[in-house]
């Protein structure tokens, strides 16, 4: 089963491709769409919710076409826009109430919808503030509860920690893994921060230049590889000369000490020479890859 899916879709501007024939296959949970600015990204979106039309290829959402199921496949998606939108002089409340009318909540349930989705998203408190007195990270909160008070099957998140500080982003990415989590609502979260969806996602889609770079699961961009990651308390210099000494292939990276691993012997030859040196094994782990390490070279890991 799948909630996106696209084949060769392509997007040209008189002056750019924003999109080449970009073939993916994006099945239900939390996806992390990553790629710099210019990506494609937001183009992406914008097909996919039927307001920008391909030049060449399909796409559909929920199984709905998105070249003639537009407003279908609206009623059943949401979506967190990247800028800011919201008007200064009226309350979240108001706002989000409305934007559930437009969705086709009758009035009594667009209240209660409301009531709960603000709660959801730790804004009840300020629900009858005008948001134009709002903080950036209020701002966000609101946008992400318009796009969940229609109860939709997935909502598409553009940038949404743009402009937070990082608790603020910590508090934005535990919202999103409970949207899937808490309500088994499947998300498509677009960032150029590689280490944000690396925490937040089940599935990575890389786009570059609007063409595809690669889709695989979270677990498989971070696989663990063949190397031990070994932190002690002191001495990590020492340590490093007796793994070398005893023919591993052991150096510093900072603090911790990188060994490739060469059979189950490793581990044993790690364990003596922190014996021998006396000092205290802090943690030995089979290393895994960040996502950041996987793309070095663009301007992506410097975020991550």
């Amino acid at each position: 089963m799948t909630v996106i899916a696209t084949e060769s879709l392509t997007k040209r501007y008189p002056r750019v491709t924003a999109l080449d024939r970009l073939t993916v296959d994006i099945a239900p949970g939390v996806t992390g769409l990553v790629g710099a600015n210019g990506a494609g990204k937001s183009t992406l979106i914008k097909i996919l919710l039927g307001l920008a039309p391909a030049t060449e290829g399909r796409a559909a959402v929920l199984g709905m076409d998105v070249a003639t199921e537009g407003a279908a496949i609206r009623a059943h998606v949401g979506y967190m826009p990247e800028h800011d939108c919201l008007p200064p002089d009226v309350s979240a409340t108001e706002f989000v109430v409305h934007m559930a009318r437009i969705s086709g909540l009758p009035p009594s349930a667009a209240r209660e919808r409301t009531a709960d989705t603000l709660r959801h998203v730790g804004l009840y408190e300020e629900r009858y503030r005008p948001m134009g007195g709002y903080s950036t990270g209020m701002k966000q909160r609101v946008k992400l509860a318009q796009a969940l008070v229609h109860d939709p099957r997935l909502v598409l998140l553009d940038e949404p920690t743009n402009g937070l500080d990082p608790v603020g982003r910590d508090d934005m990415l535990e919202l999103i893994r409970r949207v899937h989590t808490e309500f088994g609502i499947s998300v498509l979260v677009t960032s150029h921060l590689l280490g944000e969806l690396e925490r937040t996602s089940d599935h990575i889609v890389v786009i570059d230049g609007g063409s595809l770079l690669r889709s695989s699961s979270t677990s498989d961009f971070t696989q663990a590889t063949a190397s031990l990651t070994v932190e002690v308390t002191e001495h990590e210099d020492e340590l490093v000369e007796k793994l070398t000494a005893a023919g591993l292939n052991a150096h510093a990276d900072g603090r911790l000490i990188m060994v490739d691993i060469d059979g189950d012997e490793t581990y044993d030859a790690v364990r003596d020479a922190v014996a021998e040196l006396g000092t205290g094994l802090v943690r030995m782990e089979q290393h895994r890859h960040r996502i950041a390490e996987i793309f070095r070279g663009g301007d992506e890991h410097d975020a991550a």
